[in-house]
């Protein structure tokens, strides 16, 4: 189980298979960052990743991102030229509490990749996790 901002929330009965932020990408391009095999083997699947969660918009959300190092700013001023290669967005299964941006956390959650504009915020991802669920490590 994971605690979601004090939560408990279960999880699926199948174990997430870990994924470093050093695994996301494999290759600088002329086009831009290309994702590494191993995401593109585990698109699809649960992972679980660590890392730090970014400050959040609001007090209660259902989604955040997660970074390697901990951050000061919101990392969704970016456009998909900008978008930095050590951050993942995160959407929850509900709304929780956000954590101290300096508290390691470990989420877990379905990967997805590709380009993709959140039709709600406006914001655009490169990686997420949906259906997530997060506490602290």
């Amino acid at each position: 189980m994971l605690a979601a901002g004090g939560a408990l929330v279960a999880t699926s009965a199948s174990a997430a298979t870990p994924l470093r932020f050093d695994q996301l990408y494999g290759a600088w391009t002329v086009e831009g960052l290309r994702f590494s095999a191993e995401v593109e083997k585990l698109t699809g699947q649960e992972v679980a990743m660590r890392g730090f969660m970014a400050p959040p918009l609001k007090a209660e959300a259902d989604f955040f991102v997660l970074s390697r190092e901990p951050m000061a700013l919101c990392p969704f001023c970016s456009s998909n030229a900008d978008w930095p290669p050590d951050i993942v967005v995160v959407y929850l299964r509900r709304q929780a509490t956000p954590v101290d941006a300096t508290v390691p956390i470990e989420t877990r959650g379905r990967l997805e990749r590709g380009s993709w504009t959140d039709p709600a915020t406006g914001f655009v991802s490169q990686l997420r996790l949906r259906d997530a669920a997060f506490r602290t490590v």
